[in-house]
């Protein structure tokens, strides 16, 4: 994929995509979290490329967690 993120609107929308393995959801999701995902001046926020708009780091973050069963509020 050269832009694996273009096809996804949040993070827990990776989480939640049934083809995906759940290795693959890890790495997208780590790869979110990166502070080279980072809005400039906005360090609570990420926006990896080909994404439209920027979330809150703490949904990347709470995305893994419920791939662990961990309790994470989705949006």
């Amino acid at each position: 994929m050269s832009e694996p993120f273009s096809r996804f609107l949040h993070p827990f929308d990776v989480a939640r995509h049934p083809s995906l393995e759940p290795e693959v959801k890890r790495a997208l999701l780590a790869s979110w979290a990166s502070d080279r995902s980072a809005v400039r001046n906005r360090p609570a926020l990420r926006k990896p490329p080909g994404v439209r708009r920027a979330v809150p780091v703490d949904d990347v973050l709470a995305a893994p967690r419920s791939l662990d069963g961990g309790e994470a509020r989705a949006p």
